[in-house]
């Protein structure tokens, strides 16, 4: 995965209630595969709507629909805040 700027983070680094716009998605074969299989997709936008009371899972809304997703899944998908 490339370096991130100031306004590029991981899904895993967003805080609930924090809004963002895919921007790549690394990882490879069936992980990636996975992700993008689920609608994570470059140009989606992500909100995170709230994590699990120990930090994982993931509750996030894209597309229409809600997806839990793990912390360390996360931690792939490059993302731009908004």
């Amino acid at each position: 995965m490339s370096r991130a700027t100031e306004s590029t983070a991981t899904l895993g680094d967003l805080r609930p209630g924090q809004s963002c716009i895919i921007v790549a998605i690394g990882g490879q074969g069936a992980l990636k595969r996975r992700l993008v299989d689920m609608g994570l997709t470059p140009g989606c936008r992500v909100f995170l709507r709230k994590t699990a009371p120990l930090g994982d899972p993931l509750e996030i809304n894209l597309r229409g629909y809600e997806l839990s997703l793990r912390r360390a899944d996360a931690k792939n998908i490059l993302v731009e805040k908004v």
